[in-house]
């Protein structure tokens, strides 16, 4: 019943940032937590960032970890990955999902999510 509409993704060079947002419909936005991924060519969707239905409690990869921050909007139905410092490779079509269940446990694998969004593209230049 959930949707999920994802976007800001484009060129940068590197070191540059850009700001992802992700907008859902079809329930009560504040009963969720949200996830973001992300997917290379010829890699596994890997987990970036999450954050809880209030927005309190936030978790990153260590990869993006004092980079990417993730802060959710609710009177706006909205998430949002704020990335700097961007590098090369982090190029990759970015994600959003719901979680749908709150299992809370396994929150960087992506059976914990039961709607994703369309995807992103990101493109970092050297």
């Amino acid at each position: 019943q959930v949707q999920l509409v994802d976007s800001g993704g484009g060129l940068v060079q590197a070191g540059g940032s850009l700001r992802l947002s992700c907008t859902a419909s079809g329930r009560t936005f504040s009963s969720y937590a949200v996830g973001w991924f992300r997917q290379a060519p010829g890699k596994e969707r890997e987990f970036v960032a999450r954050i809880n239905r209030s927005g309190s409690n936030t978790y990153y990869a260590d990869s993006v970890k004092g980079r990417f921050t993730i802060s959710r909007d609710n009177a706006k139905n909205t998430v949002y990955l704020q990335m700097n410092s961007l590098k090369p490779e982090d190029t990759a079509v970015y994600y959003c999902a719901a979680d749908l269940h709150y299992s809370g446990s396994y929150y960087d694998q992506t059976t914990v999510y039961e709607a994703w969004g369309q995807g992103t593209q990101v493109t970092v230049s050297s």
